[in-house]
């Protein structure tokens, strides 16, 4: 299946996430905070990233932008998991480069489905 990079300060969301990817046949890759985030992606090449927003230093949003804008790491999907609900961060997220959106808590259907529409194949 897909390596996929978590990026968030939380580990009760870390390890919700980890587990609801592994179920799947997913290898994760994490990190903890948005600037080791952009560093492993750019190490390891993921075939996704999963971001939170709210961390300390380089925010979701920082590193969503960086990633997006590096011809090394451009082509690798971004996928916003956040509590942000508000219409304005969704907009803000998307511009960053993300290719979705999800609000926490996300269930794991959800999160499968939204993986398998940016994964490529």
């Amino acid at each position: 299946m897909a390596r996929i990079l978590i990026v968030d300060d939380s580990p009760t969301e870390m390890y919700k996430l980890t587990g609801m990817l592994e179920k799947h046949g997913h290898e994760v890759l994490k990190a903890e905070n948005g600037a080791d985030g952009v560093a492993l992606a750019r190490q390891e090449k993921p075939d996704a990233v999963l971001m939170d927003i709210v961390m300390p230093g380089l925010n979701g949003f920082q590193a969503t932008r960086q990633l997006t804008k590096d011809p090394e790491t451009g082509h690798i999907p971004v996928i916003i998991i956040t509590t942000k609900d508000q219409e304005t961060d969704k907009v803000w997220g998307t511009r960053q480069g993300a290719r979705d959106y999800l609000t926490k808590p996300v269930d794991e259907e959800t999160l499968i489905k939204t993986l398998n529409n940016v994964l490529p194949g």
